[in-house]
């Protein structure tokens, strides 16, 4: 009984810092970050929404298409945060305004929420972010946009999602991966990372509570033996964004916060690690007053969203 409530207060814990998390960023609005949160116009170009790629109810996504007129354009898609549990892509409209006045089709894609419902996880959300990326770009060219190139962003659970894509699935997709860019969102599940939740130590609750946050998270069945054996590891490699990165990692620009309850701090640390031993192209930013919602580091999150633009005008300029 004693393990079965640690467990639970580690889930419910999770899920709860990720959506307040989210709430600090989005009220906490400094003056400088108006230039990258536009309120949408026609004047901006077109906008549709809804447009399905799937079956499921959430498998939706909105295209934002630019008005100057060109042969082809790159992509920006932006996934939304939420804990994979919450949110939705409108949240991130006005990200997605500014990147289709940079003269980018911008979209925004939902994917099914895990619920008590449903056993949706990390690894269901990532494959249906990898089916939506071709119908995108086959619904932009019916309106007459050809995308030879794409980026991928996210915020939080988004940024996961965009990590796994850019580094797990970049091969497979239909035009090139220029670059990926997010903030907070978990590379890594080596439970010796995690030590927020305790998982890094060595008692039957904190074993048990790794085998069942992770397992959750990565649409797996973990038990108590794979943690202690170190097998679980390969089991989460689809989800652990770390475990792809390679010396052909696209280039990255990430932001985290030194104290995070969330998405542990040691957890980006090895994504850095990773970044210098297979010499990737990135800029990774440490919030070091912050928790998972960056909020007391407006002049870091500032530097973040510039090295973005940056990165952005450098791998897939817009004109």
């Amino acid at each position: 009984m004693r393990t079965s409530k640690f467990v639970g207060i580690c889930v419910l814990f999770f899920i709860l810092s990720f959506i307040i998390g989210i709430i600090t960023k989005v009220v906490i609005k400094p003056l400088w970050a108006k230039k990258y949160s536009l309120t949408w116009s026609e004047d901006l170009g077109m906008l549709y929404q809804d447009l399905s790629y799937g079956k499921g109810t959430a498998n939706k996504f909105d295209l934002y298409l630019p008005k100057n007129t060109k042969n082809h354009y790159g992509l920006v898609v932006y996934l939304h945060a939420g804990g994979f549990t919450q949110g939705d892509k409108a949240q991130d409209e006005g990200m997605l305004a500014w990147l289709c006045s940079k003269g980018y089709i911008a979209a925004g894609i939902n994917y099914t929420l895990r619920t008590e419902e449903n056993d949706k996880s990390v690894l269901s959300q990532s494959i249906e972010i990898k089916e939506a990326i071709p119908k995108v770009i086959e619904e932009a060219q019916k309106y007459g946009y050809h995308i030879n190139e794409m980026s991928i962003g996210g915020g939080s659970a988004g940024h996961t999602l965009a990590m796994i894509y850019a580094y797990r699935d970049a091969k497979e997709s239909p035009v090139p991966v220029k670059f990926l860019f997010g903030a907070v969102g978990p590379s890594s599940f080596y439970r010796e990372d995690w030590d927020v939740y305790g998982f890094d130590q060595n008692t039957d609750e904190a074993v048990q509570g790794a085998a069942e946050l992770f397992g959750i998270m990565g649409g797996v069945n973990l038990t108590s033996e794979m943690i202690k054996d170190g097998s679980y590891i390969e089991k989460l490699k689809p989800i652990s964004a770390v475990m792809w990165v390679d010396e052909n990692t696209v280039p990255s620009v990430v932001a985290y916060g030194r104290y995070d309850k969330v998405q542990p701090f040691k957890g980006s640390q090895r994504l850095l690690d990773v970044y210098k031993k297979n010499k990737v192209d990135y800029k990774y930013f440490e919030a070091s007053h912050s928790g998972h919602g960056l909020q007391n580091d407006n002049q870091v999150y500032k530097e973040w969203i510039e090295a973005v633009e940056e990165y952005l005008d450098k791998y897939m300029p817009a004109e």
